[in-house]
């Protein structure tokens, strides 16, 4: 299969599956919409588990020290991502976000764990995938399978950045973001670091969200 195809697959599923969710209503014939997440999430999940012979760049490990960087940038991100949401910081209006409580403001302790596993498992792989492993290789070099990470210039960085910040309502977190863990993959040259900051920064939003009820954060 294409290199491209493959890294790209999951990811228009999910932006696909995204879009259909956006154009229905809370409720249809008397089905939570709120349940589509998971089904959405499980899709994707069923997708990677499907094309993961393909990922050769995650058969590799990590350092131990790259794990500790990884760690570090995914926590810096996630205090950034909960700061930078003035209005000039977004693109529309921030909604009432995923809430998972019910009409008694009781939270449903099983869609927050799908919303989690979700965010911090399933969205992390999908998306380094597409953003830093195939685009962010690609601007720099369309031959991109051949090429070191550690070869891709600021040029192919920034584009790739501006590009996922614009797939955020939090466009400034998501500019932050997409640099942070794109300079990961330069730095330590392996597709696991972006991959493991990005899921520090979403699971630990999750538990951020949760705490607060800063539904507007999901």
């Amino acid at each position: 299969m294409s290199p491209i195809f493959v890294r790209s697959l999951p990811f228009g599923l999910y932006i696909a599956l995204l879009a259909l969710e956006g154009l229905l209503p809370d409720w249809v014939l008397g089905f939570d919409v709120r349940w589509l997440y998971p089904v959405k999430a499980g899709l994707v999940a069923l997708a990677l588990a499907v094309l993961w012979r393909h990922y050769t760049e995650l058969k590799s490990r990590l350092p131990l020290k790259h794990v500790l960087l990884s760690l570090a940038v995914g926590i810096v991100v996630l205090v950034l991502w909960v700061n930078l949401d003035a209005g000039w910081m977004l693109m529309g209006e921030m909604g009432k976000g995923y809430n998972p409580t019910d009409a008694d403001g009781q939270i449903d302790w099983l869609l927050v764990a799908f919303r989690i596993a979700g965010a911090a498992l399933v969205v992390p792989l999908m998306e380094e995938l597409f953003w830093r492993s195939f685009l962010q290789r690609w601007v720099q070099q369309p031959d991109f399978m051949t090429l070191n990470p550690a070869q891709i210039g600021l040029k192919a960085l920034f584009i790739a950045s501006a590009l996922f910040a614009v797939e955020h309502l939090q466009w400034l977190a998501g500019l932050i973001a997409g640099l942070a863990y794109g300079w990961l993959y330069i730095r330590t040259r392996n597709l696991w670091a972006p991959i493991i900051a990005h899921a520090v920064t979403n699971g630990m939003l999750g538990a951020y969200v949760v705490a607060t009820g800063h539904w507007r954060f999901w």
